[in-house]
This record gives structure tokens, sequence and C-alpha cells, in this order.
């Protein structure tokens, strides 16, 4: 297969929080598996597991997304401040999770998770069960600098400054658990929501620092999704607006038709019912991105000046990866083991959506620990990654990074995929190649318009595509550097270069170049 790539053709820059992560009260995504607590002989760190802590401080989420999910529309925010043995005891039936529920991880330890590792929260607000003076009082909480009796209760709990939450989702899958609403019956209690945010701004001109966020429609749907996103927006152009920057939109690869097919059990047509199954996401992303913006356009000129129009609202994936029917029926709740098929429908998804740049602002890998698509399992006191965190650690250098065009040119059907992008110098380029193939081997051509220098490579491959790490056996699926004297043989003519590489078969690969 032939691939061009044009460095001079960008389509954006590629917001780092298309990385984020989700972690939810659900299974042991949390309990057990990033918060063990101080008391707990599993090594920890002012509670949270280590060996957790120290994948994700390499892994360095730009934004993680939290309580939930359907988590957040049962949750009272209250019962997770204050001494812990002061702290109510509940019970989380969520997603068949039936757990006492300690509320050891509340609010303050998870907004100090982000802080230890630079990450921006995004808090979802109980909007089912919960009140607009509770969303308020704990907007008031985490941010107001004022020494009110909110900001002292924080101090009291141990943390001065206010944390900065810049992101509030306002309802969680309001069609289905959140509610079961329509459009309508949402949007008039998102109105009420939005409209009661503090600023946390002292100037009554000055923009406001929170961010929020709205809840979008059942992604895997196709009439629903789409009568939902147009309802919602023409009832949003509808008199005033309400404060609204992002619409969250959710998308999980079911795999649920096959009882026979599991996360580590699957043949040929498993396997490529699944790949196929994660690029539906870009259609459906870029259908709603037209559909937000008709909506948008709907929307009357103001009719005073000190009034804004609203023009423009991000697109946000706040829940995507793959879903296999076993989860359902797993102790602890929803999880799953991790093969190289997850990890290369985890490649493509991500490149997909820094492919949509400039449409997509924000997603969130679900779960992060030990749940659905996790990058991290834990099993007593043992702790793997698996497949899915090296490839959001070869990743990482995209974050920032501007995408460029490539083109397959191809004249037939190929199970390779292909991304890149390039930095602000225009000189440093990564492509990922994703050979999708489950047990053929690949060779592609890469044609760049100048020269260039292939500096590194590596590859996240197995002899088995049904490979998982184990607490037994934790490295069986890793990431590693290739010699690309061996993998890449690169010829340079009229300026430009060919480089030539060998893809193993169920592969993700990273070719870091130098262009010249």
């Amino acid at each position: 297969m032939v691939v061009s790539i044009d460095p001079n053709r960008t389509i954006g820059r590629i917001d780092p929080k298309l990385h984020g992560q989700f972690i939810e009260f659900l299974g042991e995504c949390i309990d057990g598996g990033l918060w063990v607590g101080e008391d707990s002989p599993i090594e920890n760190e002012h509670g949270y597991r280590k060996a957790t802590l120290d994948a994700l401080r390499a892994l360095e989420p730009p934004v993680i997304r939290w309580p939930g999910g359907c988590y957040a529309d049962t949750y009272h925010w209250r019962d997770g401040i204050g001494p812990k043995e002061e702290r109510k005891t509940t019970f989380n039936e969520n997603f068949a999770t039936y757990e006492l529920d300690d509320h050891s991880f509340g609010t303050d330890e998870f907004l100090r998770l982000c802080e230890l590792l630079g990450a921006e929260p995004w808090i979802n607000i109980n909007m089912l069960s919960g009140t607009v003076a509770e969303m308020k009082d704990w907007m008031e909480y985490c941010n107001r600098e004022q020494p009110t009796d909110l900001a002292k209760e924080r101090e009291a709990n141990g943390h001065k400054a206010p944390y900065g939450v810049k992101y509030w989702g306002i309802g969680n899958e309001v069609w289905a658990g959140g509610g079961t609403m329509t459009p309508q019956t949402y949007l008039d209690e998102y109105r009420r929501f939005a409209s009661a945010m503090p600023s946390f701004t002292t100037d009554v001109f000055a923009s406001t620092q929170m961010y929020a966020i709205a809840s979008g429609p059942d992604g895997n749907k196709p009439r629903e999704r789409v009568k939902w996103t147009e309802d919602f927006f023409r009832g949003l152009a509808q008199y005033r607006q309400p404060p609204i920057n992002g619409y969250d939109l959710h998308f999980y690869n079911w795999n649920v038709d096959n009882d026979a097919d599991t996360p580590t059990e699957f043949d040929e047509n498993g396997w490529n019912t699944v790949i196929r199954g994660c690029l539906e996401l870009e259609d459906i992303l870029q259908d709603q991105w037209r559909l937000m913006n008709n909506g948008l356009a709907l929307i009357q000129e103001s009719e005073v000046a000190m009034d804004s129009k609203l023009t423009h609202v991000d697109l946000i994936i706040g829940e995507w990866g793959n879903w296999h029917k076993t989860a359902f029926f797993a102790r602890p709740a929803l999880k799953q083991q991790v093969t190289m098929r997850d990890a290369i429908t985890t490649a493509l998804t991500l490149d997909l959506l820094q492919r949509n740049c400039d449409k997509v602002t924000m997603a969130c890998n679900a779960q992060t620990i030990n749940v659905l698509n996790s990058l991290i399992l834990t099993e007593g006191g043992r702790t793997v990654l698996t497949p899915n965190f090296d490839v959001f650690m070869m990743y990482k250098a995209h974050r920032g990074m501007t995408a460029v065009d490539v083109a397959r040119n191809d004249s037939e059907d190929s199970d390779v995929y292909a991304f890149a992008s390039i930095d602000e110098e225009g000189k440093r380029l990564l492509v990922d190649l994703t050979n999708a193939h489950m047990s053929d081997g690949a060779e592609v051509i890469l044609q760049l318009p100048c020269e260039a220098d292939v500096e590194s490579m590596e590859t996240l491959a197995s002899s088995d595509p049904h490979d998982c790490n184990t607490v037994e056996h934790p490295d069986v699926v890793r990431a590693r550097d290739i010699d690309v004297n061996g993998a890449v043989y690169a010829t340079t003519a009229g300026g430009g270069t060919q480089l030539r590489v060998q893809l193993p078969a169920a592969s993700v690969n990273t070719l870091h170049v130098t262009l010249r």
C-alpha cells in the first residue's frame, strides 16, 4: 500500500485533551483499582495505589472525568468530603457493582489526584437526583477564593487555595439512566442548572471561568442521535441561550451479538467485526458536527448591542471504548481483559479523533482502570498495564502537534491505516501505521515531498493476537523499539523521500521522522 503525507496540508492542532481518561465508581475502577486507602497493606501513596499512580504519572492524562457516568446521577458530593470516619456508607448498585460505598474517595481525593498528575478535572454534576443548589455549592466548594463558609470548609479539609475546576458536565446520558428525558425536557432542566453556575469573576463584563458541558445523544442509536441533536439545538435557538460550551457525545464499540466471542477468545470474523465497529465513530462525529452547526445557524442575531450571539459549541466524546458482552456478567463489574484487538481499536480511535481535531475538542477513554477499555488492571496487590496503556504512551507525542493530510493511494482495500502530525517548526513528523489484519503482515510505502530521515520506530504486537497481560505474565504484549535499518528502507529522488516499511500482523506502529 502507498501512503502520501503532505506536511504542508494541515488540519488543525491536536488538543491534548483528546487523550483524556474517565474514572467512575463502577466495579474496581476507583475503589481497589486507583484507591486502596492509607491503611491498606497494598503499597500506596496517601491512599492511592502506588503502582497505578506511577503508571498515571508516566501517562500524564491531560483531563480526567469523574465521578461518572451513571454513578453521577445518584452521587451527592457531600457524602465524600470531611473526615473519613464521618462519611456516609451507602450502597452502589450502578451497573451491577453491588458493593458498599464508604465514600473514602471523594472530591478532595479526586482533585488532589488531578494536581499530582497535572490533569484538568472534569466533574459531572448530579442532575437526576440532585438539585441546582447542590450543584452550585459543589462549584463554590471547589472554586471560591473569597472566605465564604464553603471556602472555609474546603480549607478545613486541607486545601486552602481554590482548585480551579473549569469543566462541569450538566447531566449524564439523560436519554437513558440519567432521566429517560426527551431533548426538550432535558433542555428545560439544563437551562436551570447552567444558568445557576457561579461565574467566579468580579468583573460583570469578564467571561466566566466555567465551561458548561451538555449531555449529547446516544451515539449508538443511528436514528435517535440525529433527532436528539436536531431537537436539542432547535430548542436551544428559541429565545435566550444558557451558558453552553461543550456537547458530550458517547459512543461504545459494542461487541454483544456473539456469545462465543469474548475479550480473549475470538475468530477472524469476530476480530474484523470489532475493528470495523470502532471506525463508525468517525462518520458519527462528522455528522454530529454538521447537525450542531446547522442548529447554531438557527439562532437569531442579538437585539441589544451588549448581548452576544452563541455561534460555537465544542463537540466532545465523553465516553468511548470497546464493550464486550462478557463484561455485563463480570465480577468485579464490567471488568474485561485487553488483547491486541482492543489495542488496534484504541489506536484507530485515537487516530480518527486526532484526524478530526478541527471538530472534536476533548475525549475520554472509558475507562482507565479495571473497567471496559482499561489501561490498567489490578488483582489483589498486583497491577498490570494492558496493551492499551502502551498505545496511549506511544501516542503521547501527538499532543499539541498539528494533524496533516494523509492519502492512501492503493487501488484496493487495505487493512493498514495511517495518521501523521507535525511540530510547529515543521521539522518533526510522527506517523502512525496500524496493521489491522489479524494474521498477515504488510508493506507500506510512505511518500514524502521532501528529504527525510527515520529516527526511530516503535511497535506494539504479539505472536498471537489473543495474547494479553496478566499478573502471572505482565509483559507478554509490550511496545518495543525496532531497528529502523531492518524495518525501513529509504530512497530519495527529485527532492522527495520514499520509505518502505514492514509491519507485523495485528500491530500498532509509530515512526519518528525528521524532515530536511
